[in-house]
């Protein structure tokens, strides 16, 4: 983890107290962690760190912006973050996950690198589903989608649409064969 010495802390030879380090995390950082939820970005890590005598309080302020595909069209987008997060690291005989907030590592060791935890911070601030705003996403794109997509006559079009020139579709044919169904539904409900 050569690259990543930057994010190493030597725990063992802190003195109690509080401590205040300071992170930018740019595309060169995500490139050479080989994630694969986040290739590019720009975010500001504050980390406070306070060490007592039989541990250390590790407290994380993430902000800043990555670059992830956009669910609907698959181009580029802009994703704002902020997260706030805890690790407690203790000394132990070796090293160990307690829980998500607990860790324990080899006192003879001593030192802590936090280059995967920031990135796991990082990922696990971004939404589950990432879009443009309406009117931003590939309109080539969006047109594709239109076209192959299925629709229920229940559907509301602002759901997919963009907004743009294409949200007023002309409305198509159906099958008549589908038209023949429907009738027996509406049939046996009356």
């Amino acid at each position: 983890m050569g690259k990543f010495e930057l994010y190493s802390i030597d725990l063992k030879n802190l003195a109690p107290g509080v401590y205040a380090y300071d992170y930018t995390l740019g595309n060169k950082f995500f490139a050479d962690i080989d994630g694969d939820q986040v290739q590019k970005g720009k975010v500001q890590v504050h980390l406070t760190l306070k060490r007592t005598s039989m541990m250390f309080e590790l407290d994380f302020h993430t902000e800043g912006v990555v670059i992830v595909p956009c669910d609907r069209c698959l181009d580029d987008m802009e994703q704002p973050i902020e997260t706030d997060n805890r690790l407690v690291v203790k000394f132990g005989k070796e090293y160990a996950e307690e829980s998500d907030e607990v860790l324990i590592i080899p006192e003879e060791e001593g030192k802590l690198n936090l280059a995967w935890f920031l990135y796991e911070f990082i990922a696990l601030a971004i939404p589950m589903k990432h879009v443009h705003a309406p009117g931003k996403c590939n309109k080539a794109m969006s047109a594709k989608l239109r076209k192959h997509r299925a629709r229920s006559t229940d559907e509301e079009e602002d759901d997919f649409l963009d907004g743009g020139e294409d949200s007023q579709e002309m409305e198509r044919p159906t099958d008549p064969r589908w038209d023949a169904l429907k009738g027996l539904i509406e049939n046996d409900n009356n």
